[in-house]
């Protein structure tokens, strides 16, 4: 009689052993969203950051939580920042605005994917070692404004030819590589 008790009881705790790893698996995920400028001058990219998840089954607050840090344009706050996303245990972290950001992830974590979006070239910058292989736990978007750029100002003058002068407002900031930090 011992021996069919305890098989009962072997057999009736395996039987709830997939109800415990179901549980401990939807658990739901934390995405860390790092940007180096303010909430408010964000609200349309958040809102499309949003969308984007929607459309692949993702809301915030039902199925997903976002951690959402802002440095205010205050590129010193971004390492704290990232460190406080990192204490959150975040599945990975978007670094949105650039390559401050994305240094500062980069630096910080070597284990949670961090994924970009750059005007610049990352293997310049020396945030991935190629683009067919960016390797590490860095991925994203690199939009190549340095190269497109001139080739705008380019198709621009071929539109008007006869233009001298040609006028170009953009806003750069220089960040160096986190090779030579």
């Amino acid at each position: 009689m011992r021996r069919r008790e305890f098989i009962k009881v072997i057999a009736g705790s395996a039987a709830g052993w997939p109800l415990v790893a179901h549980t401990q698996q939807s658990a739901m995920p934390v995405i860390g969203f790092l940007r180096d400028t303010d909430a408010a001058s964000s609200e349309e990219l958040v809102a499309a950051f949003r969308q984007g998840l929607a459309e692949n089954g993702y809301v915030e607050g039902r199925n997903l939580t976002i951690e959402y840090r802002w440095a205010d344009n205050h590129d010193e706050r971004l390492p704290s920042l990232t460190a406080d996303l990192i204490k959150q245990n975040v599945a990975v972290i978007v670094a949105g605005g650039g390559t401050a950001v994305t240094l500062s992830a980069i630096v910080a974590t070597k284990t949670i994917p961090i994924v970009f979006v750059l005007g610049g070239d990352p293997v310049k910058l020396g945030l991935i070692p190629s683009l067919s292989h960016p390797g590490g736990n860095a991925t994203g978007v690199a939009l190549f404004s340095n190269v497109v750029g001139p080739k705008r100002i380019e198709l621009l003058h071929e539109l008007v030819p006869k233009a001298d002068v040609i006028g170009v407002l953009a806003y750069i900031r220089t960040v160096r590589s986190w090779k030579e930090r």
